[in-house]
């Protein structure tokens, strides 16, 4: 019995941490690009994309994965998502890409606005173009002040992860879960949903070795 929960419980942790990976492999980038639109001098692509961050941060991304999930498929009539697991994981990745695209945009922009002004206009009068100066002055100083801000919603998304099982999604909690319905041939066990708890942390602690390891390798910027 205990190897089959293992082996089960594995197999949807396979799943949280594709999640989890192609999650930052898409928000981060995105994240910039949405932080870009929100400080635009462009007053109506300023304010479209501020309004966007404010739904997607004001709503519950469960509830976005159910109407990105559902909606679709009422309107055109069936599925844009393609049927069985791989729809569900690619519906699962699209929202939450943009949900975190949207949060790590305010970390940028507030990393972007926190480097003193003074310094962009030094580097105009020593003949810098305002590209070198974003790659060579202000971006190396943004990303030493957003390390922070972002490891808490990287933790963050290792947990939210488990949302995805409102779609059927098989994550790690939806295969400790099956457990107490009928999975493998058990019914009732309890004990696999709470060991479901052990791959969060594990999974949480490497994640936080890993950034606290990154924080220190940005010390050289004080």
């Amino acid at each position: 019995m205990f190897l089959t929960v293992v082996g089960a419980l594995n197999q949807g942790f396979l799943q949280t941490l594709k999640l989890f990976t192609v999650t930052l492999l898409g928000a981060i980038p995105l994240g910039l690009v949405v932080s870009f639109g929100s400080m635009s001098r462009f007053a109506p692509l300023r304010w479209l994309t501020r309004t966007v961050i404010w739904i997607i941060r004001g709503t519950p991304l469960m509830l976005q994965l159910l109407l990105l999930y559902y909606i679709p498929g009422k309107l055109l009539g069936y599925s844009p998502w393609g049927a069985g697991e791989p729809g569900r994981f690619l519906a699962s990745a699209i929202a939450f890409i943009i949900n975190y695209a949207c949060y790590f945009s305010e970390i940028y922009r507030g990393g972007i606005q926190g480097v003193p002004v003074g310094q962009q206009e030094a580097g105009l009068v020593l003949g810098m173009t305002r590209r070198e100066i974003f790659f060579k002055v202000t971006l190396l100083q943004m990303i030493k002040r957003i390390v922070p801000p972002m490891s808490n919603e990287v933790i963050t998304l290792v947990k939210d992860t488990s949302l995805a099982r409102i779609i059927s999604f098989q994550e790690v909690i939806w295969a400790g879960q099956a457990f107490m319905k009928t999975s493998h041939g058990y019914s009732g066990l309890l004990w696999p949903l709470f060991f479901t708890g052990v791959y969060y942390l594990v999974f949480n602690g490497v994640v936080t070795l890993l950034l606290g390891k990154l924080e220190k390798r940005l010390e050289y910027f004080r």
